[in-house]
């Protein structure tokens, strides 16, 4: 079921990537006031850090999700929390990792107008990641309530 989920955000991601590439004009698409769809192709890492390092950002991507699989049964013995949010930091690091191969840049297309242009493969990294802090707190105050 895992790797279905898995299977899925990749899908979504790349979907909403290719439709943007096709269908996203030169200027911005508003869809609220504060909410636009905006092509950009990102040569570097979220925020507009590391322009022009997809080498190394290849080679980041790969040790993340061989980390992860290697890892895989330690870390769903963590807990829901981590191991979920392993699944999505794993689907979104494929879904760039597949779009850096191929393209040499990564396609962003969400834009909040306050925060950089950003993808959905970025969203599930940062949800991935927020579910791992989360867990690390929740285990902390687990030990500090035994003692």
């Amino acid at each position: 079921m895992l790797l279905s989920v898995v299977a899925g955000i990749f899908l979504l991601d790349h979907i909403t990537k290719v439709a943007a590439f096709f269908y996203l004009p030169d200027q911005p698409v508003e869809l609220l006031p504060f909410f636009h769809l905006t092509y950009v192709e990102n040569t570097g890492a979220a925020f507009g850090m590391m322009q022009n390092g997809n080498f190394l950002l290849i080679f980041v991507m790969l040790a993340i999700i061989a980390y992860i699989i290697i890892s895989w049964r330690e870390l769903c013995s963590c807990g829901s929390l981590v191991k979920w949010g392993a699944v999505f930091i794993l689907a979104g690091a494929l879904g760039n990792l597949y779009d850096r191969i191929l393209l040499g840049f990564v396609i962003d297309f969400l834009d909040f107008r306050v925060w950089p242009v950003f993808n959905v493969a970025d969203s599930f990294i940062t949800v991935g990641g927020c579910m791992f802090v989360i867990s690390l707190f929740m285990q902390r105050r687990k030990k500090r309530e035994e003692r």
